[in-house]
């Protein structure tokens, strides 16, 4: 018998089983749970039995986030709203000077001009102008309807976010809905993003020393990192059963590298020109070269280069300079070029940015379907929110697109380009939240990529939804007013009573309400 998971976020100590994550990322199909993978509360056990770990409760689980951001999401106005609430009062003035009118053109001179008025029912069986005009005033009053107006975008924006929480799509507010669905740029981090971000390191080379020693060292560095190479550089040297030794004063600079002190001797790992800066003796350029060809070289040997991406770090030592590489791969999402072509179709422009090297840039991005004009690599965090304010410059509007790491301190480097972009997403493959999620906007629980595509579709369905209920708000009250005021009445007899203009009235709310829970039929296009 299906059973829930009691623990609000955890980690399977032991047991094998799937476990139905559908309330969480919208995936219809159960997920495969072993020892070391995740698990949170709300999902369902549908198989044999697993033992976990708590490593959360209360707040800080992935079921009290949703409800919460969709709490938040759901107080945000859209600017939308902003201008319709800023109708809806001059609207109320506004009708109450139409009913005053309608009351004194009636009484004053309409009964005169038009003394047929006065047969109609609405004056009553003694033809009675002032009971004409005061029914015709109230009957103004009635059949105006400003609730429509004002439930048009909030009513929307309700069913939207709670649709796009049940799809895995985490929206912090209207505000965001809105901003999306005018989206004409995407921009792309590439590891974790396009790419898997389950690195493996699959080839290391030294100019002098064993590539032993430096994995060893580099994987002394890398040991409190979590950023998905890092990862890859200590599980292989613990799956090698190398001794990583202990180190001390360790420096992070996101988006460049890593330094600290190993054996008494300052050891980088990072960039090129980042290690290159930092212990520049006894390393030429054409020995740099040399060794990015080697490792290259060696990395190819058995793999198929068209879906994996090749990332080289460099691990460089006090007074010696650079000292190695190592050449981590990782391969290309399974969705990222459907998503692409999708992107393409809907009249998206993509745009790669990335702190690797631009031949591993290049080749990720042509298998995808990026043009090489699209292409931005080896760029720093700050140069990535140059580019995305270069792109907003000439009047574009950005939505900036990365992996949402583990913990705070990794992800932190691409924080800034989500928070400058005019939408913010993070892919976010752990359930707890770290510098990139909390500055995103949008969070995509499903770890897919083509959850970016499905976010845009709901944005667009969400808002074309409030321009109906603006259109059919202003278009009833534009026809309802006049004829409730009379128009009719002098060329075909015809007049409201207010019971009538009360009906109407309720019925032009109903009908945006309904019109916004139609929102529910909206489907989102998987591509498996």
């Amino acid at each position: 018998m299906p059973s829930v998971e009691q623990s609000q976020m955890g980690r399977v100590l032991a047991g094998r089983s799937v476990v139905d994550e559908s309330m969480l990322t919208g995936e219809s199909l159960p997920v495969f749970k072993e020892k070391g993978l995740k698990v949170s509360a709300g999902t369902i056990n549908w198989d044999g039995p697993l033992r976990i770990e708590a490593l959360s409760t209360g707040s800080n689980s992935t079921l009290s986030r949703i409800i919460r951001m969709v709490e938040d999401a759901q107080g945000n106005e859209a600017p939308i709203q902003r201008l319709a609430d800023s109708i809806a009062g001059p609207f109320v003035y506004s009708v109450m000077t139409i009913s005053a009118a309608t009351f004194a053109f009636w009484y004053c001179i309409g009964s005169h001009v038009f003394p047929d008025v006065l047969l109609n029912d609405i004056a009553g069986p003694d033809g009675d102008r002032l009971l004409l005009s005061l029914k015709l005033s109230v009957d103004v009053l009635v059949v105006s309807c400003p609730c429509a107006l004002g439930l048009a975008t909030p009513t929307a924006i309700l069913v939207g976010t709670s649709l796009g929480a049940k799809q895995g799509l985490l929206i912090r507010g209207g505000d965001v809905l809105e901003r999306l669905a005018s989206i004409n740029y995407v921009a792309l981090d590439k590891t974790g993003t396009l790419t898997e971000g389950k690195p493996a390191v699959c080839a290391v080379a030294s100019i002098s020393y064993k590539e032993s020693e430096i994995l060893q060292m580099a994987a002394a560095v890398e040991k409190t990192a979590l950023h998905p190479i890092a990862r890859a550089i200590v599980n292989k040297a613990e799956s090698l059963k190398l001794t990583i030794p202990v180190t001390r004063g360790q420096l992070t600079e996101p988006g460049f590298g890593t330094l600290a002190e190993v054996d008494g001797n300052l050891v980088a790992v990072g960039s090129l020109d980042w290690v290159h800066e930092r212990f520049q003796r006894r390393t030429n350029l054409s020995g740099l070269k040399d060794l990015e060809t080697k490792v290259m070289c060696q990395s190819s040997e058995g793999m198929s280069s068209s879906n994996h991406s090749k990332t080289v770090v460099y691990v460089g030592c006090e007074g010696e300079g650079v000292i190695g590489a190592i050449a981590v791969s990782d391969s290309l999402r399974y969705d990222a070029e459907s998503t692409e072509l999708r992107l393409q179709q809907k009249g998206i422009n993509t745009v790669l940015l990335s702190g690797d090297r631009k031949e591993a840039v290049a080749t990720i991005a042509n298998r995808v379907g990026i043009g090489s004009e699209f292409i931005n690599a080896s760029l720093t965090p700050q140069q990535k929110s140059e580019a995305i304010s270069s792109l907003q410059a000439a009047g574009h509007r950005v939505a900036m697109l990365t992996l949402s790491f583990l913990k705070v301190g990794d992800g932190i480097n691409d924080a800034p380009s989500l928070a400058i972009a005019n939408v913010g997403i993070a892919v976010q493959n752990e359930a707890q939240e770290n510098a990139a999620s909390d500055v995103a906007s949008i969070i995509l629980l499903g770890n897919r990529l083509s959850q970016v595509v499905d976010a845009l579709d709901l944005s667009r369905a969400t808002m074309a939804k409030v321009y109906q209920n603006l259109s059919w708000a202003i278009a009833y009250n534009v026809v309802a007013i006049p004829i409730a005021a009379g128009v009719l009445l002098p060329q075909y007899d015809f007049a409201m009573t207010p019971s009538l203009s009360g009906g109407l009235m309720a019925l032009s709310s109903i009908f945006v309400v309904s019109n916004s829970l139609l929102l529910q039929l909206h489907r989102t296009e998987r591509n498996r």
